[in-house]
């Protein structure tokens, strides 16, 4: 339960009225009750030996299938007005699935919670997989067909709709790198991962708009590339970078187009993909953690995030200097969110709509984790100075509420603001959950 532990009032800038604060989760990463659904790619990824650090499956996580209402009742306390999670796509498959977010929402809309579904969040179910999975344009139309049965059910309460999660990292770690489920290793052939996902993005914004539901947003990793330096091979990689993590998922959905000519990489007919694709939307949402300072490739392995990446990309990635890291390795950087929207501002002019951060956290160890409150107080100051910059931004979902499953890395990483004893599911808030909780307040 919250604590009730007294925090110096956060003396924040004040945001606009009506400034949605929330958090968020995932299905995977914190449901367990493996045994009550389908199986998706993340388990039968983490039944393989060596592909999860500490050889530890979600099977469990944090139980949230089971302990749902008090997790609600720390939504409550913290104060947040909006709560980001997933719906399993394997869970919706099986029976009874859907029952429990019924109840997930019921308890939402009690508390004075508003629920913020995420409709697909990496796990694929593993029967899609087996026919092909994202590289196959046939798991779009069974996306569209989940996003229907979703919406009919719990549309009378969910008001904020979000379709895919970081299409891009599924498309690199789990598609061309194999880091990630489904664990493909396919380089520059996963594209036609990236093409199908945003269609089933766009195919799911039309499910929701004939299903009576509005203010709809996608939930898109974005961060500014730095160049190593000004040299010409270092600025070409750090644009071919941009261009593959940021460009080639934000200009297909705002622009209705692909950037410098990635459409002929892509299958089917593009052209009529991109109407689709490009379907009006009410919010576009940043997933938001660092920059990341991009050279020309030097011909070895590269570490980043935790993996390894191979010599033969034509880029390389480098430490930014001079900044403190979380227990990830990520370097912190604030300014570089407020870079990153009056950049998309600038870029995609009126063509760009409001925005949400839909994801902003950290990895810390520890229950007085002053690091992440610093992390966060210099995160909500970085997006004030875009608002004052002009940068429609109307909202920011912390991640996450809960320790709990970081994919590959397992259960070694910590973004909670509630700590997660796995063995005993207790949950203990930290100190940065008191922080925003008394952040919050002070906003209202």
């Amino acid at each position: 339960m919250a604590t009730d532990a007294v925090h110096p009032t956060p003396s924040l800038p004040r945001f606009p009225d009506g400034f949605l604060w929330g958090v968020s989760t995932s299905a995977h990463q914190i449901e367990g009750a493996a045994d009550e659904r389908e199986p998706s790619v993340w388990d039968v990824f983490e039944a393989e030996p060596g592909r999860i650090k500490d050889g530890s499956t979600a099977a469990v996580a944090c139980d949230h299938v089971h302990r749902h209402r008090e997790d609600v009742a720390l939504l409550a306390g913290l104060g947040v007005d909006a709560y980001r999670f997933s719906v399993s796509w394997p869970r919706v498959r099986s029976a009874g699935g859907l029952d429990f977010y019924d109840r997930l929402v019921d308890d939402l809309c009690a508390a004075g919670v508003r629920p913020v579904p995420t409709l697909f969040h990496w796990d694929l179910p593993s029967a899609l997989e087996e026919k092909g999975g994202w590289l196959e344009r046939d798991t779009a139309a069974r996306f569209a067909d989940h996003v229907s049965t979703v919406a009919d059910r719990l549309g009378d309460r969910v008001q904020k709709w979000i379709t895919l999660n970081e299409p891009a990292e599924h498309t690199l770690f789990g598609h061309a790198l194999g880091a990630h489920a489904p664990g493909r290793q396919l380089m520059f052939d996963a594209l036609p991962a990236a093409h199908h996902q945003l269609l089933a993005h766009g195919l799911a914004v039309r499910a929701l708009r004939a299903a009576g539901a509005g203010d709809i947003g996608i939930a898109n990793s974005h961060g500014p590339t730095w160049p190593a330096s000004r040299e010409q091979p270092d600025l070409e990689a750090a644009a071919f970078y941009d261009l593959l993590l940021n460009r080639l998922f934000a200009e297909p959905v705002l622009l209705g187009e692909y950037p410098d000519g990635m459409g002929d990489l892509m299958p089917g007919d593009v052209a009529a993909d991109l109407s689709v694709i490009a379907e009006p939307l009410d919010w576009y949402g940043v997933n938001y953690y660092s920059p990341t300072k991009v050279g020309a490739p030097q011909g070895t392995e590269i570490e980043f995030g935790g993996l390894t990446l191979p010599a033969e990309l034509p880029f390389s990635v480098q430490d930014i200097e001079g900044v403190p890291v979380t227990d990830f390795g990520w370097p912190v950087v604030p300014d570089g969110l407020t870079e990153l929207l009056t950049g998309f501002r600038d870029r995609y002019g009126d063509r760009l709509p409001p925005v949400v951060i839909t994801e902003n956290g950290c990895s810390y160890e520890g229950l007085d984790d002053q690091d992440r409150i610093a992390y966060l107080d210099g995160h909500v100051r970085a997006l004030h100075k875009a608002i004052e910059a002009g940068v429609d931004v109307r909202g920011y979902f912390v991640w996450s509420l809960l320790d709990n499953f970081e994919w590959a890395e397992g259960y070694e990483r910590r973004f909670g603001l509630v700590h997660v004893d796995y063995a005993t599911q207790r949950r203990t808030p930290k100190a940065s959950y008191g922080w925003f909780r008394d952040a919050l307040r002070a906003q209202r």
